[in-house]
């Protein structure tokens, strides 16, 4: 049932603005040229393999006998309209959602099947998802294919996850971060089913159960005692008796020693379970050694840079997007006091967060000649009228950037292993510090792996960041459609877009 509230949500605003969108910008696309059946035509500036193009061909394909049956269309590329290619990434927002949902219920099974629903629909609205839900862009069907591999990898279907690795590549070249961040994690998990005796904990359970509270309003009590008795089957208990077994380490060097050992000892059956994963690897190696690069057109403009000053940007743009976790009083002192626990090691953490802040932000803030030159898109004018106001401003960010990451980190671990948190933290860099160019578009999936892992809060405040969603949503789709603006030095209609 909360599957179909899902794709009803999404359907019921994403197919009246999708009809809006196309009568105001009914500009075609290059993928018009598959539909002729001309696979080989190719436009040098586009970065990204074809897999949109293969997916929309399918989509299009399927409602071809029935269009041809009742006359409305005789060959298949009349079918192949701007209005019905963008259409596309409608579909794909609702698988997108679906598949949230069924991830949260994995990773949470006591969050319920309400609560679920009402997440699922949250991040559908999360503003820069939801406004390449309209257009021809790779990121939402490549969000689609990330969040199906994580969801079959959890399920130990590890052949179908692979698939939809490979798939999420011909989206995205760099999704293949996501899928090593995803096997990897599995793997560990993997391994300690194999040494069941050395991953219960006892002691302290009722510490997990509390930061895994079920919001349902069951007996906690008949809960907790559940907990104690289940042994790890599903997504969820694993992370309550990894998060729990992590405390038993005395630091992340030991955390990391043993899994060493264990996936050591037992090499040869993680092989043998993870060998799609392997298979999808060495093709994308090849696939590189190949093309000479890991990106397909423009390459001399998609050069790989140590832009570590993007890493620090997604740190606040997830903080600021997820509001009420991180900007609040019980946050605020929830790190004050964590830090007053160990204040040698806290200031020292601290000290060297300001200093590779520093580093990061006064060598390697690259100014991309894309986003000092191009108008149409916000991190524009982020770029000129926030970062670039002053000479100063860029440092006095700093603290902004160092507490969002802290935060993150800070909620993260208390659901999370540490080797789980330092996985997504090294893959979330290896993402974006290699990107030169500033494209908030990069930050969607790991963002929504944030929310999967995030605690679960009430409801006043999942609407209230709703209702900013949806303003956020609103504004930036009234500017797209309804304040075009003209360039001197370039023919046709120029619009504002993430």
């Amino acid at each position: 049932m909360g599957r179909l509230v899902v794709a009803a949500a999404v359907a019921g605003w994403a197919i009246p603005i999708a009809a809006l969108v196309n009568s105001v910008v009914p500009e075609p696309y290059m993928a018009q040229q598959y539909c002729h059946g001309d696979f080989l035509t190719w436009d040098p500036m586009i970065t990204t393999p074809p897999g949109l193009y293969y997916v929309s061909l399918a989509y299009i394909a399927s409602f071809f006998p029935v269009a041809w049956m009742f006359r409305v269309a005789d060959t298949f590329d009349v079918l192949c309209s701007t209005a019905a290619l963008r259409s596309t990434n409608v579909i794909m927002a609702m698988v997108c959602a679906v598949l949230f949902h069924d991830l949260l219920l994995c990773i949470r099974p006591g969050i319920g099947e309400r609560k679920a629903t009402t997440y699922a629909i949250l991040v559908a609205l999360y503003p820069v998802h939801w406004f390449f839900s309209f257009l021809y862009y790779t990121d939402v069907a490549s969000l689609a294919a990330v969040l199906a591999m994580y969801l079959f990898c959890l399920k130990k279907k590890f052949w179908i996850s692979a698939m939809f690795g490979s798939f999420s590549i011909l989206f995205r070249q760099t999704n293949v971060i996501w899928i090593i961040f995803f096997a990897a994690n599995e793997s560990i998990s993997y391994i300690q089913d194999l040494y069941p005796k050395d991953n219960v904990s006892h002691e302290n359970i009722e510490a997990t159960h509390q930061s895994n509270k079920v919001v349902s309003g069951r007996d906690t009590k008949t809960v907790a005692q559940g907990l104690r008795r289940r042994r790890i089957n599903s997504p969820i208990s694993k992370n309550v008796v990894v998060s729990e077994s992590s405390k038993l380490y005395n630091n992340l060097t030991d955390e990391v020693w043993d899994i060493c050992l264990k996936l050591w000892n037992s090499k040869c059956e993680v092989l043998i379970a993870f060998a799609p994963f392997a298979f999808v690897m060495v093709a994308f190696v090849a696939f590189i050694i190949w093309n000479g690069s890991i990106v397909l057109g423009a390459k001399e403009a998609h050069v790989v840079s140590p832009h570590f000053a993007q890493f620090l940007y997604f740190g606040l743009v997830s903080a600021a997007a997820l509001l009420p976790w991180h900007f609040t009083p019980s946050q605020i002192l929830d790190l004050f006091h964590l830090s007053g626990k160990n204040k040698t090691c806290s200031f020292l953490a601290i000290l060297m967060g300001l200093g590779l802040s520093f580093i990061a932000v006064h060598f390697f803030s690259i100014a991309h000649p894309y986003l000092l030159a191009d108008n149409r898109h916000y991190t524009f004018y982020i770029w000129r009228k926030v970062i670039q106001v002053n000479w100063m401003m860029k440092y006095m960010l700093i603290p902004l950037y160092l507490y969002s990451w802290f935060s993150i980190i800070n909620i993260l671990g208390k659901s999370q292993t540490r080797v789980w948190v330092l996985s997504f933290v090294l893959s979330v860099a290896l993402v974006l510090v290699p990107a030169p160019l500033i494209e908030f578009r990069y930050y969607t999936i790991p963002f929504v792996i944030l929310v999967l892992h995030f605690p679960v809060i009430d409801n006043g405040k999942l609407l209230a960041l709703g209702l900013l969603y949806v303003a956020a949503d609103l504004f930036i789709l009234v500017m797209f459609l309804f304040r075009p603006f003209h360039r001197e030095h370039e023919p046709g209609t120029q619009r504002f877009m993430w």
